[in-house]
């Protein structure tokens, strides 16, 4: 039986919260979107779910109160191998900046950048090439 994975949005934004999950739920049929604040929340959702049996897609915004998604990046640098091999992080962010987008692309955690708002059709084509 295939697993399908689990979703972890962590966005700041309450009306991007509900477009993206609704976005995710319609177009990918994902059943299941969770959704944190900041970085500091996701990495506590991490740690109370680091037995997961199926593979992870992280939905991750920079720019947010608490802990960016920088400074998350930084954080899930310091969580077991073991565990980040099954996890894609996706970031999805309104940034213009060069140099934040260069920092992004550099980052070996990220499989992708994607520009606000989620572009649905491009990030499914990025998902099955992954899988």
């Amino acid at each position: 039986m295939e697993h399908k994975p689990v979703f972890l949005l962590i966005e700041d934004n309450l009306i991007d919260q509900l477009v993206i999950k609704q976005l995710l739920k319609k177009f990918l049929d994902v059943t299941e979107v969770n959704i944190t604040n900041n970085g500091l929340e996701a990495l506590q959702w991490l740690s109370n779910h680091k037995n997961l049996q199926q593979s992870l897609i992280i939905l991750l915004d920079i720019q947010m109160p608490v802990m960016n998604g920088f400074e998350f990046l930084n954080a899930y640098d310091k969580l077991s191998s073991e565990f980040k091999k099954e996890v894609q992080i996706y970031v999805l962010s309104s940034t213009l900046d060069p140099d934040e987008i260069e920092q992004i692309n550099k980052n070996n955690y990220v499989t992708a950048f994607l520009n606000k708002p989620l572009p649905i059709e491009e990030f499914k084509k990025s998902l099955f090439l992954k899988a």
